[in-house]
């Protein structure tokens, strides 16, 4: 008895966290599909990003989640660089979750997400304050902070590329404006020479 109600909670309240990269298309979407049960909680984060290593923007895109009927929107971020969506399975079926890149035409655009899986909840648990909850509980925070570590190195390559073209940007100009100072200054000089030049007229 008590080996099938352990078997029980492993394979209702197990996390399964997995991650995963996919390149978006111009004017495309990508979609991906989960059967669950109600009562589920389906969880994703993901954060959109460049794969040229040397771009200097942050990068959004479109997340939606349809219910098993295709013309169910469940949730819809648009125009986010990150998210983090966690939804209550209202009734059984397949759901689709899709990226949506409809709105640029950026070919090197990809996105990052990890599927915490379904999680099963049961309230009325009287042991569901336990050792095994805690390190689920666990377990789930250390998959947030990893995905937020991600996005934060996104971001860094981001802002690193766009400081380093400032950086670049003020030292042609710089270059430029001293030329210009040394070009003003030889003509000043010549321009003053043939002023207090004598002229002799034979």
């Amino acid at each position: 008895m008590q080996l099938i109600k352990l078997l029980l909670t492993i394979s209702f309240s197990l996390i399964v966290s997995s991650a995963h990269n996919v390149l978006l298309p111009p004017y495309g979407r990508r979609c991906f599909f989960e059967t669950m049960s109600k009562g589920d909680e389906f969880a994703v984060s993901f954060q959109f990003g460049d794969r040229n290593p040397s771009s200097e923007h942050q990068l959004n895109g479109d997340f939606i989640v349809y219910g098993p009927n295709r013309n169910e929107v469940l949730k819809s971020l648009r125009g986010v660089s990150h998210g983090d969506v966690s939804l209550s399975i209202p009734y059984d079926g397949q759901f689709q979750y899709c990226f949506l890149n409809e709105n640029s035409n950026v070919d090197s655009k990809d996105v990052t997400f990890n599927i915490h899986g379904t999680v099963f909840v049961d309230l009325n648990d009287p042991e569901s304050d336990t050792l095994d909850s805690a390190i689920r509980h666990l377990n789930k925070l250390v998959h947030e902070v990893k995905d937020e570590q991600g996005y934060i190195v996104i971001r860094e390559r981001t802002h690193r590329n766009t400081a380093e073209s400032t950086n670049d940007r003020v030292k042609w100009w710089s270059i430029f404006q001293l030329g210009v100072v040394i070009a003003n200054s030889v003509f000043q000089i010549y321009y003053l020479k043939r002023f207090f030049e004598v002229t002799s007229l034979v």
